[in-house]
């Protein structure tokens, strides 16, 4: 069924293209040409693995940074109202395009900006699901395995990461989903380079098979990441939060 929605789809677009200039619609043919180009291309290439990485390490860093806040508010509870009151709402309402902005105006047009803006934007989303992870914690499992071991990274490695992992997962795929929709954003306004610039070179050159075929080289390099990476590992960590339990 799934797959039959998809050819309609394309014979719709195709039949819409031949009634359209191909600066408004180019037809499907064509923007799959340039979409094989992202890949292949030496000149597009460059862009596309720039613009993979950068996704990558910000949703890393936010994770990191996110858990860091999250284990701090739980751990000493006199700061929660720092994390939580303070860093927390400051980061959710802050605009996406002030950061994209501020970062063009700080930092020269580089790797650095593009990260930079990433992270901030992401950080929220991580905070709150590993802050909910925490809360969740059953603590006679955590009395538990106090009684087991004294070691603190034993004990977080064979009992705390097993229990949080749901919520990582969460956050981890929830990042990775709006690090690629805030990308090109943060490419467009402070990077030489990057999908979101191949974008802006194609929209000022009414270039729309280039245009099409960035968002849809989006949409794959997501559900690549999502299948290839964000399920198995989901699913491994499930297991061993299983055994936590057991």
């Amino acid at each position: 069924m799934g797959e039959a929605l998809v050819l309609f789809a394309l014979l719709g677009w195709w039949l819409l293209a031949r009634r359209l200039p191909e600066f408004v619609l180019p037809a499907p043919m064509a923007v799959a040409a340039r979409l094989t180009d992202l890949f292949v291309d030496t000149g597009f290439l460059g862009h596309t693995i720039a613009s993979v990485w950068r996704v990558v390490a910000s949703v890393i860093l936010a994770v990191l940074i996110g858990g860091v806040l999250a284990a701090v508010a739980w751990r000493w509870p006199l700061l929660q109202g720092i994390v939580h009151e303070r860093i927390k709402p400051f980061l959710n309402s802050f605009p996406s395009i002030g950061w994209a902005i501020l970062a063009a105006i700080w930092f020269p047009p580089e790797d650095f900006a593009v990260v930079f803006v990433q992270v901030l934007i992401l950080t929220p989303f991580c905070l709150i699901n590993i802050s909910e992870g925490l809360r969740a914690i059953d603590g006679e499992m955590v009395e538990m395995a106090r009684s087991f071991t004294r070691a603190t990274f034993r004990r977080i490695r064979l009992v705390g990461l097993p229990l949080l992992a749901p919520y990582l997962m969460s956050a981890v795929r929830i990042s990775y989903g709006i690090g690629w929709k805030i990308a090109l954003v943060s490419e467009v306004l402070g990077a030489p380079s990057g999908l979101g610039y191949v974008m802006v070179r194609a929209q000022t050159s009414a270039d729309m098979p280039t245009f099409l075929a960035v968002c849809l080289a989006i949409v794959i390099f997501y559900i690549a990441g999502e299948r290839i990476v964000i399920v198995p590992l989901e699913r491994r960590l499930r297991v061993s939060f299983a055994g936590a339990r057991t």
